[in-house]
């Protein structure tokens, strides 16, 4: 910090605390270790202030657990006082590795299981903590967003009954549709996306990447993601295509109706790169074919983009598109629970979302502004002059 008044003036609203439910430790231990490294670096020069006494800590996650009952029943726990803080609970609905016990039988759990226990530790702060905000970068049943005929609307639903609960601030990654918020349109929710990371975590894997019009085209695999590699392709200068699918509306075959094909809009991809960008791989069939499909068009090389990598079928059906050289390489976040058999897989990238976040979560316990954070253009700007220059 340049001088006392800068740094008193950028103090946070309330002292911060993070509560990492188990689901997403590991992700909660980084983003903590990230904040201690900023605010010690910021007051390297005012070791000793006592304004400052609680600002710079080692540590600011909050002791918080849901312990079960035989039963499966369960309950939220503080083991600390978290009264007058500024308290962000992060969850991974997706962690689908967590294991409990009911009556002897050992349960995985679900989305709905891990949003209960987020409604169970809100239960435990509620009245206490200054203000609670809500970090679930796989938005609860984000893809029940839109009524069809006679069904729920449970994303929103959701959403309105967190706000009912006390919490201030819901922030989430590429949110199936963003519209969703409608839902709360006078409360804070922020989507956030990450295009800037996705690009840096393929620049170090693929250093001779040539990106121009002439060797590098953005795909997006559906109608639905359309936005995002719009965003993409404008930012990086690069023609865009499109597949949309064909689907049999007669038939619901796992709560979809199934696909018939991928018909493609773009101009011709012969001999370029492409990078299908989408908001998460659930089963990959839809993926999958959409790469094949790009190979059979003459595309050299294949990258996915995906935020969410639930593989929800399992990882063969990508292992042997690999060797048979539809994907070169799928690259997707750390925000949602990734097996260990994927991290050792040749074909996958990691784009950590850790110091992302830690930038997130400083900003609003600042009351900052985090425009800069939401819109990367310029970050990727500058990531593409950097990588141009070395060639």
């Amino acid at each position: 910090m340049a001088n006392i008044t800068l740094l008193e003036k950028t103090l946070p609203i309330a002292p911060l605390k993070i509560a990492a439910l188990d689901s997403c430790k590991e992700l909660g231990q980084k983003v903590n270790d990230y904040i201690v490294s900023f605010r010690q670096d910021a007051t390297k020069d005012f070791p000793n202030l006592a304004s400052i006494a609680n600002y710079k800590n080692p540590n600011y996650l909050a002791d918080c657990a849901c312990p079960r009952f035989g039963s499966g029943e369960a309950k939220g726990m503080l083991r600390e006082s978290i009264r007058g803080t500024d308290l962000f609970v992060m969850v991974d609905v997706c962690n689908y590795s967590m294991t409990y016990s009911v009556n002897g039988y050992e349960n995985h759990m679900s989305p709905d299981d891990h949003y209960q226990d987020l409604k169970r530790i809100i239960s435990a702060a509620t009245g206490k903590a200054k203000r609670i905000n809500v970090i679930m970068p796989f938005l609860y049943e984000s893809r029940q967003h839109k009524r069809t005929k006679r069904e729920s609307l449970d994303c929103a639903l959701a959403l309105e009954e967190l706000l009912a609960m006390g919490v201030s601030n819901i922030l989430t990654f590429d949110a199936h549709d963003p519209r969703v918020q409608n839902a709360i349109p006078l409360n804070g929710f922020d989507n956030f996306s990450p295009n800037y990371q996705f690009m840096k975590a393929l620049l170090r894997a693929e250093p001779d990447l040539d990106v121009d019009k002439d060797h590098l085209m953005i795909i997006s695999p559906d109608e639905g993601a359309m936005h995002r590699a719009v965003y993409l392709s404008n930012v990086l200068g690069v023609d865009m295509g499109m597949f949309y699918k064909r689907r049999d509306y007669s038939v619901v075959v796992n709560g979809k109706n199934p696909i018939v094909a991928h018909e493609f809009l773009g101009v011709d991809l012969k001999g370029k790169n492409a990078i299908i960008v989408d908001d998460m791989i659930s089963s990959g069939e839809s993926m999958l074919d959409v790469a094949k499909q790009i190979k059979e068009r003459g595309a050299n090389r294949v990258f996915v983009f995906t935020t969410f990598g639930l593989f929800t079928e399992g990882l063969a059906k990508f292992d042997e598109y690999y060797e048979k050289g539809f994907i070169d390489r799928i690259i997707t976040t750390n925000l949602t629970y990734l097996p260990p058999e994927l991290k050792e897989k040749p074909y996958f990238t990691c784009a950590d979302m850790s110091k992302f976040l830690a930038l997130i979560i400083d900003s609003l316990n600042h009351d900052t502004p985090i425009g800069t954070v939401m819109d990367p253009s310029e970050k990727i700007h500058a990531l593409m002059a950097k990588h141009n220059s070395r060639k």
